[in-house]
């Protein structure tokens, strides 16, 4: 693999940046990516999953940023293709900063994918301290400090574990949370992971972004020993959860507001899940029309059950037809997140007079369980 940068004898920079399902990492990526393009920086952006046809792959894209996409599987299991990936990048774009973003339901990324990196490929990299972001309002709930829906105890496991590896804490949507939660969160997790450096930042208001991002482009990964990790109890996590990506046709005689249809969209597969007791962890779409300019997305969110499905990206014009692209990631056996999903997208299309939405397709399955390519205990000095 080649990862040379513009200037010649230099290594390219390797970030990743993980965190639970829902924790803001797309969002997150996208603006260091946009911080480091108005520093004349060239960027890469890998993105990973468990299935194909990813969200956050058309959101990065529709920003302008080179974007290579690994599904199968974690980093950990599929090391080689994230080299591949890199390459890949580098053929065409000549990176000099690589952004990953693995699996939210993945753990142990230190010892699996950034050590390796560094012990195969350190003449070519500097490697990042790796960042763990949190969704304040789920960690209050799963680090006991405030009440709420949560998930069962092995999928907690994954939880915890990302937070236990991380060099760097993110608390990545402050905003949500007045000082005295924040204050309570600060506190908990300096009880229960003592030595942590916590970072707030708001990645869609901006805010104290740039101590982050220096942290990122000017520190390394320092050397420690691999935290311990049960690959049984985090493999039984991860087949907890259900996973389910699709592709839809939209099309209808009139035009529609595609901001109201995801809405609408999300609403529908909300209800049927809150029905089912299925613990939702990240449900979101896109919606690309096909008359659009390139770039041009409506985008929704929902990122728990009793949170309210938010537009993160808008279409001010209405559209006749497109493509919606749908992951949604719950703790609920997939065969409900389908009977969801398709149950809500005819309810969601009843509402506006001549629409169609057609299933062109759809994967649901649990994730297997990992099997890391390379796992060094340390990292190399």
């Amino acid at each position: 693999m080649s990862a040379t940068p513009a200037n010649p004898g230099a290594k390219a920079r390797y970030i990743m940046i993980g965190g639970f399902l829902g924790a803001g990492k797309t969002t997150a990526v996208g603006r260091l990516a946009r911080h480091l393009a108005a520093q004349g920086l060239r960027v890469g952006l890998i993105t990973n999953d468990q299935g194909r046809n990813l969200v956050d792959t058309a959101m990065l894209r529709s920003q302008g940023f080179a974007t290579e996409e690994i599904p199968g599987g974690c980093f950990c299991c599929r090391f080689n293709s994230l080299v591949d990936a890199a390459q890949k990048l580098t053929s065409e774009t000549r990176p000099e900063v690589f952004v990953a973003e693995p699996v939210g339901s993945c753990t142990d990324l230190a010892a699996t994918v950034t050590y390796p990196l560094r012990r195969l490929y350190g003449d070519q990299f500097t490697v990042a301290p790796v960042s763990v972001l949190l969704d304040p309002v789920r960690a209050l709930r799963v680090l006991g400090v405030e009440p709420g829906g949560n998930f069962s105890p092995k999928v907690l496991y994954i939880y915890r574990k990302q937070i236990e590896e991380a060099d760097l804490v993110v608390i990545s949507k402050s905003d949500l949370v007045d000082e005295r939660r924040q204050a309570a969160l600060r506190q908990v997790l300096a009880r229960e992971f003592p030595g942590k450096e916590v970072l707030a930042v708001s990645a869609r208001e901006g805010t104290n972004l740039e101590a982050w991002f220096q942290r990122l482009t000017s520190h390394e990964q320092v050397a420690r020993i691999a935290m311990d990790i049960d690959y049984q109890t985090y493999a039984e996590g991860e087949a907890l959860l259900g996973w389910l990506n699709a592709t839809v046709q939209v099309s209808a005689a009139t035009a529609f507001s595609a901001d109201d249809f995801l809405r609408q969209v999300a609403t529908e597969v909300q209800q049927r899940l809150r029905t089912a007791e299925a613990e939702v962890a990240h449900l979101k779409m896109t919606l690309s029309p096909d008359e659009s300019l390139a770039g041009e997305i409506a985008a929704v969110n929902l990122v728990r059950n009793d949170f309210v499905p938010e537009l993160s990206y808008h279409l001010e014009q209405p559209v006749r037809s497109g493509q919606l692209i749908l992951n949604l990631r719950a703790e609920a056996a997939p065969e409900v997140l389908a009977t969801a999903v398709r149950e809500g997208l005819t309810a969601a299309a009843g509402s506006f007079p001549g629409l169609r939405a057609t299933l062109d397709h759809l994967e649901h399955f649990r994730p297997g369980k990992p099997t890391p390519t390379h796992r060094l205990d340390g990292l190399p000095a």
